[in-house]
């Protein structure tokens, strides 16, 4: 596959320290001059320069497909027109340095991607179960794409949410819904998978290992949508699965039971297939009231992920279950019934094998009836204070069109020179628990008076970070983090100095120089 049309262009954005990159676009790999020699150097070996790494965090970005929220934009688009817009959505958040892009590719027992376990998706396709605008698959060109522009791929799925509305008369004949009817329950408007069928968790255990085997992915990904948040005067009938499944425990307990099986099911399928891919959850905000258990948070919260989603996130950092864990504070910094500094510092606490980041909710942003939320600086110190926090090493923000939307311009510029102004490395893989710098083999090939390719030899190598030096030359910033394509970086000469390459696992290699000197 080629380069995407804006990948070049992006790539100079990027590569840019002082002066400005042309707009130009290509589908190759940038300008060529039959007039320049192309000249190979090697990269030269590791300088005693102070090497100022970014530090790690995982940036992220949620892209909610349900109900054509942030893409595609209209299910009756082209398919060129979706690869644009998704395409844009990259470019923007690279522009304010983020590093990962969390994909709704299954939001009501449907599929982005095609599969015998459910129906294309009437929110890509136009019409449940019927594709006629994909000759290839749209999935891997999301995931390839992701990556050509340097961020990692989260696949998110919903598992139990099985329809949308109460009317299943367009649902597709492939849909569970009538391949399996016994597997469903109605509560308030919508249809249900029955967590408490083991058949339900074979399959939804399934679901996750057909996308690991067949896809490039960086990780899976849950919502909150576990058993659904309480509905007054509905009743969730789920009596007939406790009675025969029971075993003894109180009801309530067996349902957390079903929630705690699928979450080891799935963290099961996903290690042991491609034991580097992330599994992470993003529960709701609030474990439980303190008083209703003192352990829970100084809050008054409606529902709880405990006691109403039957969802124990606690017990699935204790256990090593999910890799990641971001909990939705969708919540202004101080709003008395759940104040997300209050929560912040709540998980931050009760954090145990898992990573910990934090879900914004940048939607509220002048549209929200909390009066802190017409303050355009609420979300900023919001992200400021998490990163304060040394249990807190990721921010995710929902959803992606938030921060696009007209009247945000000077929310994203302040974001992108207060929270985002520094690139940050993605964390470690889970198969690494601390990085182990290792030699990039790689070479130079310059191909105009200001741009030069690298070759990298090493394998899964994914993405370069470039570096600058100051001008006593004691010390290399970092300036910039560029994807590999099929081996290959394209890179701008002014001030880039040294680099550093990016494997599969996130461990940074160590610095070799630019230049022809050979920093000993």
């Amino acid at each position: 596959m080629k380069l995407p049309k804006l990948l070049f262009f992006y790539s100079c954005i990027l590569s840019l320290i002082v002066t400005s990159c042309s707009a130009q676009r290509t589908t190759g790999l940038g300008p060529q001059s039959k007039n320049i020699p192309k000249t190979e150097t090697a990269i030269k070996k590791e300088s005693n320069l102070v090497f100022n790494d970014p530090e790690r965090s995982f940036r992220g970005v949620w892209i909610a497909t349900v109900a054509n929220i942030d893409w595609p934009k209209n299910s009756s688009d082209t398919y060129e027109k979706m690869q644009k817009d998704y395409i844009d959505l990259l470019v923007f958040y690279k522009k304010i340095k983020f590093n990962a892009v969390i994909v709704q590719i299954r939001a009501s027992g449907d599929a982005f991607y095609p599969t015998s376990m459910a129906p294309w998706s009437k929110y890509l396709t136009g019409k449940q179960g019927e594709n006629t605008k994909f000759k290839t698959d749209p999935l891997e060109w999301l995931i390839e794409t992701t990556h050509q522009y340097g961020m990692d791929f989260h696949a998110w799925i919903n598992p139990y949410r099985a329809t949308m509305t109460m009317d299943t008369s367009l649902l597709n004949e492939t849909h569970d819904f009538n391949k399996h009817p016994n597997w469903m329950v109605p509560y308030g408007s919508k249809y249900y998978y029955n967590p408490g069928l083991p058949e339900v968790q074979s399959h939804l255990i399934a679901v996750a290992k057909d996308i690991v085997e067949r896809y490039n992915i960086d990780g899976i990904h849950l919502d909150d949508y576990f058993y659904p948040y309480k509905t007054e005067g509905a009743i969730f009938e789920d009596h007939e699965a406790f009675t025969k499944y029971g075993n003894g425990q109180q009801i309530n307990d067996w349902r957390r039971e079903n929630i705690n099986r699928l979450i080891e099911g799935i963290h099961t399928a996903v290690k042991s297939k491609k034991p580097w891919v992330s599994f992470g959850v993003s529960p709701f905000g609030v474990w439980k009231n303190n008083h209703t258990d003192p352990r829970g948070s100084n809050t008054r919260a409606g529902q709880t992920t405990y006691d109403d989603l039957y969802a124990d996130p606690l017990v699935w950092m204790e256990k090593g279950w999910i890799d990641y864990l971001v909990p939705q504070l969708y919540w202004s910094m101080n709003f008395a019934p759940a104040a997300h500094k209050t929560l912040v510092d709540w998980w931050s606490k009760e954090k145990k094998k898992s990573n910990i980041y934090i879900g914004y909710g940048a939607y509220k942003i002048f549209n929200n009836a909390d009066p802190a939320w017409k303050n355009p600086n609420e979300i900023i110190d919001q992200l400021t204070y998490g990163s304060k926090q040394s249990e807190i090493t990721g921010q995710v923000i929902f959803s992606a069109k938030s921060l696009m939307q007209d009247g945000l311009e000077e929310v994203v510029h302040t974001l992108k020179n207060g929270p985002f102004s520094e690139w940050v490395l993605p964390p470690l893989s889970p198969l690494r628990e601390a990085n182990e710098a290792y030699t990039l083999n790689a070479t130079t090939n310059k191909i105009s008076e200001e741009y030069f390719t690298v070759k990298v030899a090493n394998p899964n190598i994914t993405k370069l970070v470039l570096y600058a030096t100051n001008e006593a030359n004691t010390a290399a910033e970092a300036v910039a983090i560029l994807p590999i394509y099929n081996g290959l970086a394209h890179v701008k000469n002014t001030k880039v100095t040294f680099i550093k390459g990016l494997n599969r696992h996130n461990e940074l290699s160590k610095a070799f120089s630019m230049n022809k000197e050979d920093f000993q």
